[in-house]
């Protein structure tokens, strides 16, 4: 997802906040005492605790200071704990104070009050739980982030809210993740300077107020992850400059309002995962700078407009899961730059267009009436000749009789002529298709390029059969799984290589392993696949160099990719498929590092009209513990493996060991912290994003390894956070989160109904 406005003011912006306050006070030498008072307020802090008043306090560590006075205090992610002593309101020319990513408690001083000159107060993703009312008297005050903080304010919005309207010129308000109850009051548009507004990931309800149009400076709105209800206001019309309108997650109903269509800056609208009815705009056309369209999870109906033709910036539209009744306009096809498309389960119709044919059979799954050339959907009736009924009726019926003697005819020469014939051999051997290629590969072809699979050719053994690279006389490069004659003859072996072929053969994901052909010739039988050339994630996690070169980006993203898989596999087919293997053995890297779910040879439907009993299948250590005593297999089986692989690839290795610590009672667990269990091999995650995608994967991992079946979240809502770029529940440095915690995390509690 991009980012159009940023949730906080850049460095280089600094200076721009700093000289909307009232200017700089230099300091003379009768001013010798109030530094001196200064310094030792500095020192109280117990910030600099290694620095005496004898030094320049000007020279610490995240000071800045002007005339010899303090105007930035800047130790955002320092370690810092402990309260915010009062002491800091001694610093009446401060303009700058960061403390952010800091362990600190308590509440706010209320001397803070007194920083009547502050421009930015950043103090979120702490442990802040009270903002004082004096907070008010800080009338210059430009940026206000208290993020990631609990803040009871008496428990609900209206109290912190209403406080802060006293704050004229604020510019940026960033209250996300502060555990906010209750409605947004109608105070709120008093803000009239307000650019950016996040209030997201709260447990506000109600209306959003239709005084918000008041913020006409206003350049982005984030209120997801809330409970608000009913319509969104026509007034949210009014916001002309808004780029980023963030919506999504609520409970919001009513139709989306053609306003909307005069909020011609916007580059991102999400309004995904409501309860929005009625039909898209027909004037959103209007928006030509839309980047991104998130209309998805609602109960949206009528046409898709053909005015979506007209957004020429558009890279991603995603309008799956409503309720939406039309052909797919010929006009979207004008989108030269879109680069994300879903209309899946919806109610769409027709043929689907020639220039959107490239995009993966996902995208339209889920619409019966689709039609098209492209694999899973029927070919569309021809339309060329459209004569009258009334001309054609008696040209058939003169016809008839005529056409269906000749037809019995020709199919009893045909019928003679095939019994009597035998299949002559082609050119190269037996043929089988080989899909994604031109034209057909034959067998003699393979036995060449692997010198009939001698040896030096082969990379690995699987769960069956041996894997082999060959170049083809194209030059492309692939892989070959082979069973061998002694396996061929022993029916659990044959039953796995005809699994796999039949399970690889229907489906499509960008994250599962592509079948290119098979071949069941009476010499030996083979599977021929794409060719990864980083081989197994286990090798990749086993050897230092490799493991190494797997840093913590790619690491994340293989967790979302397989995350995407297994969630296509268990909601987006027919019937739901069940790997059963899923391990660092069966995830195959490509040359970027990207991830493949491969061997599908234990892979199994769950019929809903079976018992769905199995034997118990799978690599030790990533079987799910009901398996043993039930030998029923279900998604979440396979949900439970994707928990230990996830946590296998933050650790670097299988997590046995850590999994049989947790689930002991010793009281050495309750110190392990995340930090410690990290894959030494690699640096400490730079970044904040990075860290909280770290501590992210992490609490999904151990919601995954929950005991109980149903306690476990499913893949579509794993793979769902993923998509919408949640931030980690968890707003707290790696060092002070503790395993304990994030096994007993509350996050997917509420989803034990989500089969």
């Amino acid at each position: 997802m991009k980012s159009y406005f940023s949730t906080s003011i850049p460095t280089f912006c600094l200076l721009s906040i700093m000289a909307i306050t009232s200017g700089f006070t230099r300091a003379t030498k009768s001013d010798s005492e109030w530094l001196a008072a200064e310094a030792k307020a500095l020192i109280e802090t117990g910030w600099w605790s290694n620095y005496t008043r004898a030094e320049n306090h000007c020279t610490w560590p995240g000071i800045q200071c002007n005339a010899g006075s303090v105007i930035e205090i800047d130790l955002g992610g320092h370690g810092l704990n402990g309260n915010i002593t009062p002491q800091i309101g001694a610093l009446s020319k401060l303009q700058l104070l960061n403390l952010s990513w800091n362990s600190l408690t308590g509440e706010l001083p209320s001397s803070l009050g007194n920083l009547t000159q502050l421009a930015v107060l950043d103090v979120s993703y702490n442990h802040i739980h009270s903002i004082p009312l004096a907070i008010q008297k800080m009338e210059n005050l430009v940026s206000l982030s208290l993020s990631g903080n609990f803040i009871d304010y008496n428990a609900s919005a209206i109290g912190l809210l209403t406080n802060l309207t006293h704050l004229k010129k604020l510019v940026t308000l960033n209250l996300r993740y502060c555990y906010l109850s209750g409605p947004i009051p109608p105070h709120i548009g008093k803000l009239e300077r307000m650019v950016h507004l996040d209030l997201s990931n709260n447990r506000l309800v109600g209306q959003i107020p239709s005084s918000v149009s008041n913020l006409t400076n206003l350049a982005s709105l984030f209120l997801q992850y809330n409970q608000l209800h009913a319509s969104i206001p026509h007034e949210i019309g009014r916001l002309k400059n808004l780029v980023t309108l963030d919506l999504s997650f609520n409970m919001l109903v009513g139709p989306i309002p053609s306003s909307v269509s005069n909020l011609t800056n916007l580059a991102s609208l999400f309004l995904q995962s409501n309860q929005l009815n009625g039909s898209i705009p027909k004037d959103i056309g209007r928006l030509k700078n839309l980047v991104e369209l998130h209309l998805s999870f609602n109960r949206l109906s009528g046409h898709i407009p053909s005015t979506l033709g007209q957004l020429t910036n558009l890279e991603s539209l995603y309008l799956h899961h409503n309720q939406i009744i039309s052909v797919i306009p010929h006009e979207i096809e004008r989108l030269k730059d879109l680069k994300y498309l879903d209309l899946s389960y919806n109610n769409l119709r027709g043929p689907i267009p020639y220039g959107l044919l490239d995009f993966p059979l996902e995208t339209f799954t889920g619409n019966k009436d689709l039609c098209g050339s492209t694999q899973g959907f029927l070919h569309c009736p021809s339309t060329k000749h459209n004569l009258p009924v009334v001309i054609l009726v008696p040209t058939f019926l003169f016809f008839v009789s005529t056409f269906a003697l000749v037809i019995f005819i020709l199919f009893r020469r045909y019928r003679s002529k095939t019994l009597k014939s035998d299949p002559s051999p082609t050119k190269n051997g037996d043929l089988f298709s080989i899909w994604n290629f031109d034209g057909k590969i034959a067998f003699e072809d393979i036995i060449k390029a692997t010198e009939d699979f001698d040896s030096k050719y082969c990379i690995g053994t699987g769960s069956y059969g041996s894997v082999y690279r060959a170049v083809l006389p194209s030059g492309k490069v692939i892989a070959l799984k082979k069973l061998h004659l002694l396996e061929a003859e022993q029916p659990a072996y044959d039953i796995s290589f005809r699994n796999e072929i039949k399970f690889l053969t229907e489906i499509r994901h960008k994250n599962i392993i592509k079948l290119h052909g098979f071949c069941l010739h009476n010499r030996c039988m083979f599977l021929i696949y794409e060719y990864m050339e980083n081989g197994s994630l286990f090798y990749a996690l086993s050897i230092d160099d490799e493991a190494v070169e797997l840093d913590w980006t790619k690491r994340v993203n293989i967790v979302k990719g397989v995350a995407h898989a297994l969630s296509y596999m268990h909601h987006d087919c027919n019937l739901p498929i069940v790997h059963r293997d899923i391990s660092s053995n069966n995830i195959l890297l490509n040359s970027e590092l990207e991830a493949f779910i491969a061997d599908f040879g234990t892979a199994r439907l769950l019929d809903p009209d079976s018992s769905n009993q199995t034997v118990i299948v799978g690599t030790y250590g990533y079987i799910a513990p009901e398996l043993a005593y039930s030998l029923v297999v279900t998604e979440k089986c396979d949900v439970y493996s994707f928990g230990v692989l996830a946590l296998e690839i933050l650790m670097g290795k299988r997590p046995g060991e850590l999994l049989s610590t947790l689930s002991s009672s010793s009281s050495r667990v309750q110190n392990f912290m995340l930090n410690e269990i990290l894959d030494p091999r690699l640096s400490t995650p730079r970044t904040r994003k990075m860290a909280r995608d770290i501590a992210f994967i992490a609490v999904i991992a151990f919601a995954c390894l929950r005991t109980r079946p149903k306690a476990r979240p499913t893949m579509k809502l794993v793979s769902q956070e993923f998509l919408h770029n949640k931030q980690s529940p968890i707003a707290i440095p790696l060092h002070e989160i503790s395993l304990i915690e994030l096994k007993n995390h509350e996050m997917f509690m509420g989803d034990e109904n989500h089969k």
